[in-house]
């Protein structure tokens, strides 16, 4: 029975009965308990003796009281987390159920268009034989043009609103059916689990024109909010240049036609930029989702009929945009697709049409500058890289802002996100720009002294190129500009990724102190001083200062500091330390990204928000293949890997899995009567620095990605033949059978038979405090781990058993290290790929060498299968 405490102090004494607490009380214990959720004894007595509305209850009450306190605010934050996890989770099965649902429809549609086939080729075949194929193909040609395609639409006249609404209407049709539709086949990308905590559900595209990638997601924010981050291309586009609004039309349903232009960057020096002429349609459906779609004009639909600006192709964006439906309990669902022809070559014909009246040695001129070299094109024609450079990063850029408007993410350098991402953009753009070279920016090209290997390019009007606001800052009256020397180059066999992490934390390996010191002096003192090359005869260090990291950990935004013990105590020239902004991206170990950059531009010790950046750095971007149209080859990187001279692609298909090509631009300030002297000083560091990269590259290149690495398993190796003998001749030891009979008495038949044989046979070494590692298996082993023979030693035997699997094993492996063999019950192991195997039975056994001693386990999966 609980009573009041003013009514009956002596109950209070007694710590065993419930007391009621009066309305004062609670208050001021609220308010303790705001200040110090967790009171020690002697504070809890210094609150009564101070506290006379507490003064009558007893201490050990009081920490019962601090202690339920406590209790009911986890509850209350653990029923929070789930409410907020459920209404994911609940959001994320709506998503998977609308998406398994478009599977059926895409489905039924492939059954249909099946039969279809099946009954024209039964009636082509009885009309060839009765003779009246020339009529059928007559009618045929009829029907056709009678029933044009959907991508068949007749021409609008965009000159008028009316028009346009048609145009928007027509865009806004087929991009609903790629979003939501069957228009397009989609295939899930590897690594990319649907998932409350994941971006959501992300696809490519096979078998369509150009290039096409899709996302659905969940984000914590409104769709109107949504709506408008995604509009804002320039905040989140990291590759796009500008985007210019040249007329809006409103629209009698409530909608917007916007008619816009966008430049974006070329990614390497190898080739030109892209432009587009697009029509942007946004309006509300009829269930209160927000649709924002958009394609590209062409000359019968309104658009530009002249040729592509300067350093620019024109490129066309297919039905592209994003569909954005409010979530129950708060968030939005946002549906993805980007769907664009980056092709150069049809651009480059229609050049040479318009300009068929130049000159042969000009015409091969616009070839070289206009034509993107076949080593690049997997960068234009990858669904893939499309995903990862556009897609998939307008879903990260929503999911930070939403993270970092609901307070989770922390930040250091007192410095609000918003400012952090305006850094980081900035340091990007700056970097593209000096990629790019815009004429229109003032760059311009300097003659070379002979070699090609490194450009120089000349901007003699900063005011252009940085903004007005940094010229007074930067360059005196007195005249001088901003010099770019930059370089591109192929790169065999090493991860983008670990090769910009061990540049970012290896400074020293490829930078001279010297010139980066000069260069920070520039921006501190003089933008003037010579940044001559000097040997840095002094150690080095380099501290790292994280600012801030998005939520994935896919960028890093922080500043480098160098002490200034590198230099000699007479040169009063240098500041003490050098500081750097340095952005970090694509280095994470699990991160999807193909492409990784690490870019830096001096700064003083006061780093102002609106400090200018002169950047320079690293870009390294995989050149993943083209998607393939051949049901033999998988999606992921493992499938495509060189090996000796195994044929792991089609014949006469480049394979270019394994190639990065690495683009390095540093910029340097100069005043005019120096400025050979730096350009020379420029193209020299930087030939320094490319031979520093390679070298780090050659050291660093992964040991199973080495381009003379052949595995000693294959047919013609003699070791594999040794290690074929010694499978069958322990099989035959401990079990008292042949594993097979052999056909032949040639030298290498009991390899080629194991190679060949149907069951999945697999070695693996066994070492004292290590998880047994695949060293050898078999081509059905191959095709049951989905792997290759390269990247077969990375996987483990205890990632290939499911839990009760490794159970088995475990209770056996005694037995199988005594008696020599154990079989094993049916059971399910898992791919590389995470899809699960059935097995009907399987048996290990111990491996001899020929002096007896135990040299590996051998496994047996007898009919396998996938599930």
């Amino acid at each position: 029975m609980a009573l009041s405490m003013h009514k009956d102090t002596n109950f209070n004494k007694d710590s065993s009965k419930y007391v009621r607490y009066t309305p004062e009380q609670v208050d001021a214990l609220e308010k303790v308990y705001a200040e110090c959720p967790k009171p020690t004894s002697l504070t809890r007595q210094q609150l009564i003796r101070d506290s006379p509305i507490l003064s009558n209850i007893d201490p050990k009450q009081l920490k019962v009281w601090f202690q339920n306190r406590r209790c009911r605010e986890k509850q209350r934050k653990e029923a929070s987390l789930l409410q907020t996890v459920n209404r994911k989770l609940s959001a994320m099965n709506k998503l998977l159920m609308e998406e398994n649902d478009r599977l059926q429809k895409h489905v039924s549609n492939l059954v249909y268009e099946n039969g279809y086939m099946q009954q024209q080729i039964t009636t082509v075949s009885a009309t060839t034989t009765t003779g009246n194929s020339c009529e059928s193909v007559v009618m045929t040609g009829q029907n056709q043009q009678q029933n044009p395609t959907p991508h068949q639409h007749p021409q609008r006249d965009a000159n008028n609103p009316a028009g346009l609404l048609a145009v928007a209407e027509e865009t806004l049709a087929e991009f609903l059916s790629k979003a939501t539709g069957t228009a397009v086949d989609w295939v899930q990308m590897i690594g990319m689990k649907p998932g409350p905590d994941s971006i959501g559900i992300v696809a490519v595209s096979r078998n369509c024109s150009g290039v096409a990638a899709r996302a659905c997601g969940l984000v914590s924010l409104e769709p109107t909010k949504v709506a408008e981050i995604l509009k804002d291309r320039l905040s989140w586009y990291r590759d796009c240049r500008c985007v210019d609004v040249l007329s809006i039309v409103p629209t009698g349903n409530g909608g917007t036609i916007e008619l816009m232009y966008m430049q974006t960057y070329a990614p390497t020096t190898l080739a030109a930029a892209r432009d587009f002429w697009t029509l942007r349609y946004t309006r509300s459906l009829e269930d209160g989702s927000v649709v924002i779609c958009e394609r590209s004009l062409t000359t019968s639909t309104g658009g530009p009929t002249g040729p592509p600006s300067s350093n620019f192709i024109r490129a066309e964006m297919l039905p592209s945009g994003y569909l954005i439906r409010s979530c129950d309990g708060g968030g939005s669902i946002i549906h993805i697709v980007d769907h664009v022809d980056l092709n150069v070559w049809n651009t480059l014909q229609l050049l040479l049409f318009f300009n068929f009246v130049l000159s042969f040695i000009n015409i091969a001129t616009l070839m070289q500058v206009w034509s993107v070299p076949e080593v690049l094109r997997p960068l234009y024609e990858s669904s893939k890289i499309l995903a990862q450079k556009l897609t998939i990063a307008a879903v990260q850029h929503i999911r930070q802002i939403a993270q970092e408007s609901s307070g989770e993410v922390q930040y250091g350098g007192g410095r609000q996100p918003a400012v952090l991402r305006k850094l980081s953009q900035r340091l990007c753009r700056g970097f593209n720009d000096a990629v790019n070279g815009f004429v229109d920016d003032g760059w311009s090209l300097m003659g070379n002294d002979g070699v090609e290997d490194v450009t120089i390019a000349i901007n003699s009007s900063p005011n252009k190129y940085l903004g007005s606001e940094y010229n007074s800052s930067m360059f005196p009256s007195i005249g001088g500009g901003v010099l770019c020397a930059k370089a591109s180059m192929l790169l065999q066999n090493v991860p983008p990724a670990l090769l910009v992490n061990f540049l970012r934390e290896h400074r020293s390996e490829w930078a001279d102190y010297g010139v980066d010191a000069y260069t920070a002096a520039c921006h501190k003192s003089s933008p003037y001083a010579v940044p001559c090359a000097r040997p840095a005869d002094f150690p080095t260090s380099q501290i790292i200062l994280p600012l801030a990291h998005t939520i994935k950990h896919e960028e890093f935004l922080e500043v480098i500091q160098i002490e200034g013990h590198a230099f000699p105590p007479d040169d009063v020239a240098l500041p003490p330390d050098m500081y750097l902004l340095q952005l970090c991206s694509g280095v994470d170990k699990n991160s999807i990204g193909a492409c990784a950059q690490l870019v830096f531009a001096p700064i003083d010790e006061t780093f102002a928000d609106d400090a200018p950046l002169l950047p320079s750095g690293f870009r390294v971007i995989s050149l993943a293949p083209k998607m393939a149209s051949h049901t033999t080859r998988t999606l992921d990187l493992t499938s495509t890997l060189e090996v000796g001279s195994g044929n792991n692609h089609p014949a006469g298909e480049p394979d270019y899995s394994l190639r990065s090509v690495l683009t390095i631009a540093f910029q340097f300030t100069f005043e005019n009567h120096l400025r050979d002297s730096v350009a020379s000083m420029a193209r020299q560091y930087v030939r320094s620095v490319v031979a520093s990269v390679q070298r780090v590259a050659m050291a660093i290149a992964p040991p199973r990605l080495g381009t003379q690495l052949r595995p000693s398993f294959l047919p013609d190796s003699p070791e594999a033949l040794t290690l074929a003998r010694w499978i069958c001749r322990s099989y035959r030891i401990h079990t008292g059978t042949e594993l097979f009979r052999v056909e032949s008495t040639s030298g290498d038949a009991i390899l080629k038979q194991l190679w060949h044989h149907s069951d999945a046979i697999m070695c693996c070494s066994v070492k004292t405090n290590a998880s047994p590692v695949f060293t050898f298996t078999n081509q059905a082993g191959l095709d049951m781990l989905e792997t290759t023979l390269v990247s077969l030693q990375d996987i483990m035997l205890d990632k290939v058993l499911d839990e009760a699997g490794k159970k088995v094993f475990c209770s056996e492996f005694s037995k199988i290290m005594q008696q020599g063999f154990a079989y094993l019950p049916s059971g399910i192991c898992v791919s590389s790929m995470n899809r699960s195997v059935s097995y009907d039975e399987a048996i290990a056994w111990k491996v001899l060498n020929e002096d007896d001693s135990n040299h590996c386990l051998a496994f047996m999966f007898m009919n396998w299968s996938f599930v």
